[in-house]
Protein backbone atom coordinates (compact mmCIF):
# COMPACT_ATOMS: atom_id res chain seq x y z
CA UNK A 1 0.00 0.00 0.00
CA UNK A 2 1.46 3.37 -0.96
CA UNK A 3 1.98 5.99 1.72
CA UNK A 4 -0.06 8.98 0.56
CA UNK A 5 -1.32 10.88 3.62
CA UNK A 6 1.77 11.54 5.73
CA UNK A 7 3.72 13.07 2.81
CA UNK A 8 1.04 15.77 2.48
CA UNK A 9 1.55 16.84 6.10
CA UNK A 10 5.32 16.39 5.89
CA UNK A 11 5.37 18.72 2.89
CA UNK A 12 3.21 21.35 4.59
CA UNK A 13 5.28 21.17 7.77
CA UNK A 14 8.50 21.47 5.74
CA UNK A 15 7.18 24.70 4.22
CA UNK A 16 6.27 26.02 7.67
CA UNK A 17 9.77 25.12 8.89
CA UNK A 18 11.35 27.04 6.03
CA UNK A 19 9.09 30.00 6.85
CA UNK A 20 10.21 29.90 10.47
CA UNK A 21 13.84 29.70 9.33
CA UNK A 22 13.44 32.77 7.15
CA UNK A 23 11.71 34.56 10.05
CA UNK A 24 14.79 33.94 12.25
CA UNK A 25 17.25 34.83 9.50
CA UNK A 26 15.44 38.09 8.75
CA UNK A 27 15.76 39.25 12.35
CA UNK A 28 19.39 38.12 12.52
CA UNK A 29 20.15 40.26 9.47
CA UNK A 30 18.24 43.22 10.87
CA UNK A 31 20.10 43.02 14.19
CA UNK A 32 23.46 42.06 12.66
CA UNK A 33 23.69 38.91 14.81
CA UNK A 34 25.18 35.90 13.07
CA UNK A 35 25.57 33.53 16.04
CA UNK A 36 23.59 33.28 19.27
CA UNK A 37 21.13 35.96 20.34
CA UNK A 38 23.46 38.57 21.95
CA UNK A 39 20.82 39.28 24.56
CA UNK A 40 17.97 39.98 22.12
CA UNK A 41 14.82 38.52 23.67
CA UNK A 42 13.02 38.96 20.37
CA UNK A 43 15.61 36.84 18.54
CA UNK A 44 15.62 34.30 21.36
CA UNK A 45 11.84 33.93 21.00
CA UNK A 46 12.12 33.31 17.28
CA UNK A 47 14.94 30.83 17.78
CA UNK A 48 12.89 28.90 20.34
CA UNK A 49 9.84 28.79 18.07
CA UNK A 50 12.05 27.39 15.31
CA UNK A 51 13.88 24.99 17.64
CA UNK A 52 10.70 23.79 19.33
CA UNK A 53 9.23 23.02 15.91
CA UNK A 54 12.36 21.03 15.00
CA UNK A 55 12.18 19.11 18.29
CA UNK A 56 8.57 17.94 18.11
CA UNK A 57 7.60 17.64 14.44
CA UNK A 58 9.92 14.77 13.41
CA UNK A 59 8.63 12.35 16.06
CA UNK A 60 5.04 13.25 15.22
CA UNK A 61 5.72 12.53 11.54
CA UNK A 62 7.32 9.20 12.44
CA UNK A 63 4.20 8.25 14.40
CA UNK A 64 2.01 9.29 11.47
CA UNK A 65 3.96 7.28 8.90
CA UNK A 66 4.03 4.25 11.21
CA UNK A 67 0.26 4.50 11.62
CA UNK A 68 -0.12 4.67 7.87
CA UNK A 69 2.15 1.65 7.38
CA UNK A 70 0.12 -0.47 9.80
CA UNK A 71 -3.07 0.50 7.97
CA UNK A 72 -4.68 2.66 10.63
CA UNK A 73 -7.82 4.37 9.32
CA UNK A 74 -7.06 7.33 7.07
CA UNK A 75 -9.17 9.72 9.13
CA UNK A 76 -6.97 9.06 12.17
CA UNK A 77 -3.83 9.98 10.27
CA UNK A 78 -5.48 13.13 8.92
CA UNK A 79 -6.55 13.93 12.48
CA UNK A 80 -2.97 13.67 13.71
CA UNK A 81 -1.70 15.82 10.86
CA UNK A 82 -4.31 18.53 11.34
CA UNK A 83 -3.75 18.65 15.11
CA UNK A 84 -0.02 18.94 14.56
CA UNK A 85 -0.21 21.71 11.96
CA UNK A 86 -2.76 23.72 13.93
CA UNK A 87 -0.81 23.18 17.16
CA UNK A 88 2.51 24.21 15.70
CA UNK A 89 1.00 27.33 14.10
CA UNK A 90 -0.68 28.35 17.38
CA UNK A 91 2.57 27.79 19.25
CA UNK A 92 4.66 29.74 16.74
CA UNK A 93 2.29 32.69 16.70
CA UNK A 94 1.79 32.68 20.47
CA UNK A 95 5.46 32.49 21.43
CA UNK A 96 6.54 34.80 18.61
CA UNK A 97 4.46 37.70 19.92
CA UNK A 98 5.66 40.33 22.34
CA UNK A 99 4.03 40.14 24.76
CA UNK A 100 3.63 36.41 24.37
CA UNK A 101 0.15 34.97 23.96
CA UNK A 102 0.13 32.35 26.69
CA UNK A 103 -3.26 31.11 25.48
CA UNK A 104 -2.01 30.34 21.96
CA UNK A 105 1.24 28.90 23.28
CA UNK A 106 -0.71 26.59 25.59
CA UNK A 107 -3.14 25.53 22.86
CA UNK A 108 -0.20 24.84 20.57
CA UNK A 109 1.60 22.65 23.08
CA UNK A 110 -1.59 20.83 24.11
CA UNK A 111 -2.31 19.98 20.48
CA UNK A 112 1.27 18.87 19.93
CA UNK A 113 1.17 16.65 23.02
CA UNK A 114 -2.24 15.35 21.93
CA UNK A 115 -0.67 14.40 18.58
CA UNK A 116 2.15 12.55 20.34
CA UNK A 117 -0.15 10.75 22.78
CA UNK A 118 -2.84 9.89 20.22
CA UNK A 119 -0.18 8.85 17.69
CA UNK A 120 1.54 6.63 20.23
CA UNK A 121 -1.68 4.98 21.34
CA UNK A 122 -2.91 4.64 17.76
CA UNK A 123 0.29 2.84 16.78
CA UNK A 124 0.14 0.51 19.77
CA UNK A 125 -3.54 -0.33 19.18
CA UNK A 126 -3.27 -0.87 15.43
CA UNK A 127 -0.03 -2.82 15.62
CA UNK A 128 -1.72 -5.22 18.06
CA UNK A 129 -4.74 -5.37 15.76
CA UNK A 130 -2.52 -6.12 12.74
CA UNK A 131 -0.49 -8.68 14.66
CA UNK A 132 -3.24 -11.28 14.27
CA UNK A 133 -3.71 -10.31 10.64
CA UNK A 134 0.01 -10.59 9.82
CA UNK A 135 0.22 -14.01 11.45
Amino acid sequence: MPIIITPIYAGLLALIYVGLSIWVIALRRKLWISIGDKGSEHLLRRQRVHGNFAEYVPLCLVLMICAELILAPNWTIHGLGLMLIFGRCCHAYGVGQEPESLTLRTIGMLLTFATLIAGGLLNIFWSMHMWDFAG
